[in-house]
């Protein structure tokens, strides 16, 4: 399994459009949690503007799903999203744990 992070840059309308959408979103959010697929996901504050989702996938090819079905993408309250795969090495969830030599 390997992580891969969808980042959602949001157009200037997300806040004000956000409440229509939102159940659809977390609904399909949930889903993938269930299936162990969506790890962590959230928004960046301060200027709100970057929603941020973590997943464990055996591929990108679960991710492009997901943001290509995701209700807020496809509505325009995301201007841009990009998946970038994240090489993690430490902590128990790491997809490829490194330790220290000893």
């Amino acid at each position: 399994m390997k992580h891969y992070i969808l980042f959602m840059e949001f157009g200037e309308s997300y806040e004000a459009r956000r409440p229509e959408f939102r159940n659809a979103h977390l609904e399909k959010a949930w889903a993938a949690v269930d299936r162990g697929e969506l790890i962590l996901a959230g928004a960046l504050t301060d200027p709100l503007d970057t929603g941020v989702i973590l997943f464990k996938a055996d591929s990108i090819e679960v991710v492009e799903k997901f943001a290509k079905e995701d209700p807020y993408i496809n509505n325009g309250l995301v201007r841009s999203w990009r998946i970038r795969e994240w090489a993690t090495v430490v902590g128990p969830e790491a997809s490829s744990i490194i330790r220290p030599d000893e």
